[in-house]
């Protein structure tokens, strides 16, 4: 049975050094209970203490670092089977795949096209994150040389793939600055591929067909000193390649099965020629419960739908995005310019200061504090009223940077704007429109 944080910190040496990364033993302890941290994280805990720990430590689905260029993508360390429960942690990995039988221009061209996909959206950076590179003809040479092309021309995780071990292990020693992922073991190759990855200090993607060898290759990987591994069922028809990934995310989560307790790979790329059925699987494999997904086709508006599906799935539910309150500067505002006014949730943020922009009208944006709530949520709620709004530009500063007084308040609060009047005596309350696409034309007129 898993111990609870307080059964935990007992067992800690309750320095509070902060060398884990958390403020105290304590936060250390409860994360441990939680499956957000590794033991090993601690300098300072005793060899007896570690042994006892060691189960409840271990997060049920093991957490696999990728490094990119700059920064690194985690993937694995849910605790929960179902985003509602609690949320999910570890967005999954967008991967594009290029082939040693691929033509130089064709590869170079889709690596750039790989760099261009990336886009700003409430205040995210959102982007594929790894090139898988796939052998084709056993050419150690050319394997490694399109491995070095990738780490060169990208900022990307790379992934390995070669069935043979001299090969995969070309590519790993031409990519080694980014310490690329391997694949792919199979229990015919287990003992060469798995030599590899521990004498490289890789982590591994383990690949058979149906969960008892499954289950054994993963035994006998771990059993050999691997830590990190990915797992690939083998499957690629949609309907056997979904049941695959419920249960191997169900068995150590509510099973606790210790062989299944890996993130997993998924390969859209090998199940169609098609790129919209590649992308609709892909869609399919980032909502259950793919740690990393491979596609073929890198077209922008293919990609990018599967960016705003990801955001979506790993926002956490119980934690609205938000801005901090405060007065924003959109198109270098003066004295004279406007100031309009909107609740602290990002996404109306992003929209209503986008649509400033646009404008090219320069104004004061201020943002109120209202707990991450919409427009229409937070007045009926009565966080965003007349005497809140009115306190807000009374402390927030703005009235020591404009001379004119010209609030402009969202078209979904006009209610509002006869307390404010009230309250805010010196300036013209004006009633924006509803939509945020016709800011721009109001603020024109203004």
């Amino acid at each position: 049975m898993a111990l609870t944080g307080i059964e935990i910190f007992k067992m800690l040496p309750k320095t509070n050094c902060k060398e884990c990364g958390l403020p105290t033993c304590l936060a250390f302890a409860m994360a441990l209970a939680s499956g957000k941290a590794e033991l090993d994280k601690c300098p300072y805990v005793s060899d007896e203490a570690k042994e006892k720990l060691a189960v409840a430590s271990a997060p049920p689905i093991r957490p696999v670092k990728l490094a990119m260029k700059e920064g690194v993508k985690t993937i694995g360390g849910e605790t929960v089977m179902f985003r509602h429960e609690k949320t999910f942690f570890n967005p999954t990995v967008i991967a594009g795949l290029v082939t040693t039988a691929a033509p130089d221009a064709e590869v170079d061209k889709k690596l750039a096209q790989f760099m261009k996909l990336q886009y700003d959206r409430v205040g995210l950076l959102l982007r594929p994150e790894m090139i898988a590179v796939k052998d084709m003809n056993g050419d150690a040479g050319k394997f490694a040389a399109l491995a070095k092309k990738v780490m060169d021309k990208t900022d990307a995780a790379i992934l390995l793939c070669s069935d043979k071990a001299d090969v995969l292990k070309a590519g790993a020693e031409a990519a080694k600055d980014r310490k690329p992922l391997l694949g792919v073991a199979t229990p015919e190759n287990a003992d060469a591929f798995g030599a590899l990855a521990k004498e490289l200090g890789l982590a591994l993607v383990a690949k058979a067909d149906g969960y008892d060898a499954l289950a054994a290759l993963t035994t006998k990987l771990t059993g050999m000193g691997l830590k990190d591994l990915v797992i690939d069922t083998g499957a690629r028809a949609l309907k056997q390649a979904l049941q695959d990934q419920i249960v191997i995310r169900r068995a150590p989560l509510t099973a606790h099965f210790k062989p299944f307790g890996f993130p997993t790979i998924t390969c859209p790329a090998d199940m169609t020629d098609d790129p919209m059925m590649e992308k609709l699987y892909a869609a399919v494999f980032i909502a259950k419960y793919g740690g990393i997904v491979v596609v073929n086709d890198l077209s922008a508006d293919g990609i990018f739908p599967l960016l705003l599906e990801r955001l979506n799935i790993f926002t956490d539910p119980q934690r609205p995005m938000i801005i901090s309150p405060g007065i924003y500067e959109i198109g270098n505002p003066g004295p004279d310019s406007l100031v309009a006014v909107t609740t602290n949730f990002a996404l109306t943020y992003f929209i209503v200061s986008g649509e400033i922009e646009a404008s090219k009208v320069p104004t004061w944006l201020l943002i109120q504090d209202t707990e991450g709530l919409s427009v229409m949520t937070a007045w009926a709620a009565g966080k965003f009223s007349g005497d809140s709004v009115a306190s807000h530009v009374k402390k927030c500063g703005i009235a020591d940077k404009v001379k004119t007084r010209t609030l402009i308040i969202p078209g979904y609060a006009a209610g509002i704007s006869g307390d404010l009047e009230e309250e805010l005596p010196d300036w013209k309350i004006l009633i924006g429109p509803r939509e945020a696409s016709h800011i721009p034309a109001l603020l024109k007129t203004l």
